[in-house]
């Protein structure tokens, strides 16, 4: 979201001029600059449309990830793989949920090592309503296109790729 109180000026593309005249090439500062200010904007408007469902960013990741699995439960290590976090990040995450219900774990039917996250019933519901204010936000991601929107996601999956994210090819 904007501050209360927004600048008369940009001030990223002032400090590209002066890192133009003073450094070099400002280009690249000014898109990461940029790309750094937007995810605050983004994280702020995300996190106000998530705090009334008391759920933060990550444990609706974990609950949508859930709620797309075939089952309705995926073992931890499997998770963390997917919302792409250490196994420390996945096990506060589910402890959170499972405090609030919203998921169970289970030990796996055929290895004994591995346990089972299941979303329950309260955790579909309250991923079914959580949604609804994303989506009522647009995820925070405003003054774009469709087309505008598709181009930057292709953007940033290319930058992505290049960092070595993911190796699915183009």
């Amino acid at each position: 979201m904007a501050s209360h109180y927004p600048l008369p000026f940009d001030p990223i593309h002032r400090a590209a001029q002066i890192w133009q005249d003073r450094i070099g090439p400002a280009e690249t500062m000014a898109a990461v600059t940029n790309v750094m200010r937007v995810q605050q904007i983004l994280q702020s408007a995300v996190d106000g449309a998530l705090r009334p469902h008391g759920l933060t960013f990550a444990r609706y990741e974990a609950l949508v990830l859930l709620v797309f699995s075939r089952q309705g439960s995926l073992p931890m290590n499997v998770m963390g793989q997917r919302l792409q976090l250490h196994p420390t990040s996945v096990t506060n995450i589910v402890d959170r949920l499972q405090a609030d219900h919203l998921v169970e774990r289970t030990s796996h039917p055929t290895d004994r090592r591995t346990t089972l996250v299941a979303i329950t019933e309260a955790g579909r519901h309250r991923q079914k309503t959580a949604t609804v204010a994303l989506i009522g936000i647009n995820f925070g991601l405003v003054g774009l296109e469709d087309a505008q929107t598709a181009q930057l996601t292709a953007l940033l999956t290319q930058v992505r790729r290049a960092a070595g994210d993911f190796t699915e090819p183009k």
